[in-house]
């Protein structure tokens, strides 16, 4: 992060600091071993249908800059079973990258879950991972997704920095947690236990979050926090036991600063050698030590320690004995944002499928820009988390925070959102780790793009202390040539490589006078080091729930989603039937198909209900995938694959896991995950087969089995890879066309998509697209940083 002011304070004239105490080395362990990343991604929209594409563009940053630690961002689909859809390995540049998920029509309607990290992040707490759950509809399901809209919350009281002390006033801040559709009014009294018709103090809720209430409490009392919602729900909340000795530390804002007071009781020499100290993510700011022998100090934070720049400011109070006696969490310059807006030329025709296009004046400070164009749909549970939410608030934070993005608007109010700050600890750190001197475990590193460890054998034996050439090639690169050496366990390493295309790696020993012909039949795997972590915790709750009701009415914006899947639809099918061309006898290649089958497969697993995939004369596409059973996803019907833990793909054939079979021996996936596709000949996927049921038979190539136009080739051991995954480009409608002219109700919500929209021709960046049948309010979301990751942002609805 930016270099910010480190003020130190005495406080009454104490002494110099003693070198290197406790406390200084905390301060060094923090700043060497914790720097940390956070994900936000932007989805196009916030509901799918099955044959959709989920647009996103990530942002990782590293305290409040984007970050440099990684460049590589790992971003997986759940199902509610904690199966892994599908994943996608996103490449970073300056913390930003983008990526698209494609719904196949396999999915059952159901709430998924997008996962996103960093290998770096798994060093820390996985709580901190993005989350975000996502709807996804498919009117060919038997259930269907309905919200529960039922009202079901906790409350709780958090006193101002986490002390409740005999005889001094106290700010409480009330926290509701919801686990469905929040109350928008609630309000509570505090009652004395022993005298619980009287009403200490009354509280109103600033939002659906948080309410405040100030109380002085009495030793040996017991006071408690009855809570109601508008619709007569109640609970009782214990307030913290009343203590007869500590500091409450109390914290005000002004044009100059913070202004900071400390109240003791009980102690035997006033605040004499305590300290504060003020950090900024994982960075000392600010710290003051007191030398008085009174139980009370005031001062002030200056501006100038977080140079105006928004920012959490974590505070904490050690004693004499460098203990924590306190701690607060305060919000720094909440409507001082620091953003930049974007110049633009805006003028809209509100017609039905009427071309639009808006300018961004170009600044010299900013080279790209995301841009998002959307019809607004006001959404009957407004819960927005925005990347200046995200990035302030959530991305720190891993309490469920009803609607975060309320906090960042012009109309926010700072209270509410200092009131969230009271209710909250800061976890990326505990002092009591960091000053006995504890550092995370790094079983990650951060890694600089992408690396493999590759598995070297002759006849199944390994190959030590071997020199390995390798020829490397992508479709659009030319051809690099990279002499390796097997270490002495027969691996070579592939690292920190970029490449967003398949990769084709053909591989040869280099031979020496005493190596003989059979030295030609080596084999080489790769193995990705840059993978999956398998998510331990639970999915997030969710208030969305299945019912078995196939003709339930789906909401507005799914209804209009699903049109527009059917115009989709149509448009594919009239493209399809100009195309006569292609409508051709294919008797040949279907008899070398048979053949191929003949050949290969014994009597048990012949079969009439075999979906037969040829990959010696056809699927040539296919060399382009990880493996076999990645690249089969939504090529066979009623076919669908999850992830276990390891990454490994598991298939299944209408819900019931599918057997598998190589060669007709039974195997487990990890093995069929490992089998380059180049070294097979056949896939067969039978379904409720008699003899061997559901299962994905696979069969290996012969020695004879080459295609027609490869007998000619040269014979090389080759393999591909599969590198950064690239995003779909975002297409915008052919309305010239007569296959959209056909189309009676245009309801597409994403209008426009480009997560690096730049200069073009010298000209400024402009967005064009098109309206659809219904769009007059139109959300526009525009996001840029410049070289010194200052924030250009705008998110505005335009009629």
């Amino acid at each position: 992060m930016k270099k910010i002011f480190i003020f130190f304070l005495y406080v009454l004239g104490m002494s110099q600091l003693n070198a290197q105490d406790k406390i200084d080395k905390a301060i060094q362990n923090l700043e060497q071993n914790y720097p940390q990343e956070k994900v936000y991604l932007l989805l196009d929209k916030d509901k799918y249908v099955v044959g959709d594409h989920i647009y996103f563009k990530s942002f990782v940053f590293n305290g409040y800059n984007r970050s440099a630690i990684s460049n590589t961002l790992l971003v997986e689909l759940y199902d509610h079973n904690k199966n892994m859809v599908d994943k996608k390995t996103v490449f970073l540049k300056d913390g930003e990258g983008d990526g698209t998920f494609v719904l196949n029509d396999f999915l059952n309607e159901d709430i998924y879950f997008i996962r996103a990290y960093t290998t770096w992040m798994a060093n820390f707490p996985e709580e901190f991972n993005f989350m975000k759950q996502v709807p996804i509809y498919n009117p060919n399901s038997e259930q269907k997704l309905v919200l529960d809209k039922n009202t079901k919350w906790t409350a709780n009281a958090f006193p101002e920095s986490g002390t409740f002390i005999e005889n001094i006033p106290t700010k409480f801040a009330v926290r509701l947690y919801s686990q469905g559709t929040p109350p928008t009014a609630w309000s509570g009294y505090v009652i004395d236990s022993e005298k619980p018709n009287e009403k200490l103090t009354t509280f109103k809720n600033m939002d659906e979050n948080v309410a405040v209430f100030n109380i002085t409490p009495k030793a040996g009392k017991t006071y408690k926090a009855i809570v109601e919602d508008n619709k007569g729900a109640k609970q009782t909340v214990a307030l913290p036991t009343v203590s007869n000795s500590g500091i409450n530390l109390q914290l005000t804002s002004d044009p100059k600063g913070i202004n900071y007071k400390i109240n003791g009781a009980g102690l035997s020499q006033g605040l004499q050698g305590y300290s504060i100290i003020g950090t900024i993510n994982n960075q000392l700011v600010y710290r003051a030590n007191i030398k008085t022998t009174t139980s009370e100090a005031t001062s002030q934070i200056p501006n100038k320690v977080s140079n105006d720049e928004t920012a959490v400011l974590n505070i904490t109070i050690f004693d004499e004995k460098q203990n924590v006696a306190a701690q607060r969490l305060f919000f720094l310059n909440p409507k001082k944002l620091d953003l930049d807006e974007p110049t633009l030329a805006l003028s809209m025709n509100n017609e039905p499928r009427a071309f639009n296009s808006f300018d961004i004046e170009p600044d010299g400070d900013h080279t790209h820009y995301t841009v998002l164009v959307r019809e607004n749909n006001p959404s009957e549970l407004k819960n927005e988390n925005t990347l200046l939410s995200a990035k302030w608030l959530t991305g720190d934070f891993t309490s469920a925070i009803f609607d975060p993005a309320q906090y960042f608007e012009k109309s926010a109010n700072p209270e509410a959102l200092d009131a969230i700050l009271i209710s909250e600890k800061w976890k990326r750190f505990d002092w009591e780790s960091v000053l006995a001197g504890k550092t995370p475990e790094f079983n990650y590193k951060p890694q600089k793009n992408l690396s493999f460890k590759g598995k070297v054998t002759n006849n199944g034996r390994f190959l030590p202390n071997k020199n390995i050439n390798l020829l490397m090639k992508t479709e659009n690169s030319d051809k690099n040539f990279v002499p390796a050496v097997t270490d002495d366990n027969g691996f070579i390493y592939l690292d920190n490589i970029y490449f967003d295309e398949p990769l084709t790696v053909s591989y040869y020993l280099n031979k020496d006078k005493k190596q003989t012909s059979d030295s030609d039949n080596i084999n080489l795997s790769f193995q990705a080091l840059v993978t999956s972590i398998p998510l331990k915790n639970p999915l997030p709750f969710t208030n969305y729930r299945l019912v078995n009701d196939k003709n339930a009415a789906p909401d507005p914006s799914v209804a209009k989603a699903l049109q527009n899947r059917r115009n989709n639809k149509g448009i594919d099918d009239f493209k399809k039937e100009t195309l006569i061309e292609e409508v051709q006898v294919t008797a040949k290649k279907v008899d070398k198909k048979a053949e191929l089958d003949k050949e290969l497969s014994s009597g048990r697993f012949s079969s009439m209900n075999a979906t037969i995939f040829d990959m010696v004369n056809e699927n040539k596409d296919a060399q382009s995938s990880q493996n076999i059973l990645q690249w089969l996803q939504g090529r066979a019907a009623g076919l669908t694959f999850t992830m276990d833990g390891s990454g490994n793909y598991i298939p299944s054939i209408r819900g019931s896991q599918a057997s598998l079979f190589l060669d007709e021996m039974p195997v487990d996936a990890s093995m069929i995950n490992s089998l380059p596709i180049s070294n097979i000949a056949m896939v067969k996927v039978m379904k409720n087969d008699g003899l061997v049921g559901n299962a994905v038979a696979i069969y290996t190539r012969r020695g004879n089995m080459i295609a027609e136009e490869d007998k000619d080739k040269e014979k090389v051991n080759k393999l591909v890879l599969k590198g950064y995954d690239r995003s779909t480009e975002f297409e915008l409608p052919d309305i010239t066309g007569d296959a959209y002219k056909r189309i009676t109700m245009d309801t597409r919500e994403t209008l426009y998509w480009n997560p690096k929209l730049s200069e073009e021709g010298g000209l400024a960046p402009r967005a064009k697209f098109f309206n659809n049948d219904e769009a007059k309010n139109r959300q526009i979301i525009i996001i840029s940083f410049d070289k010194e990751d200052k924030m250009l942002y705008y998110d505005e609805i335009i009629k």
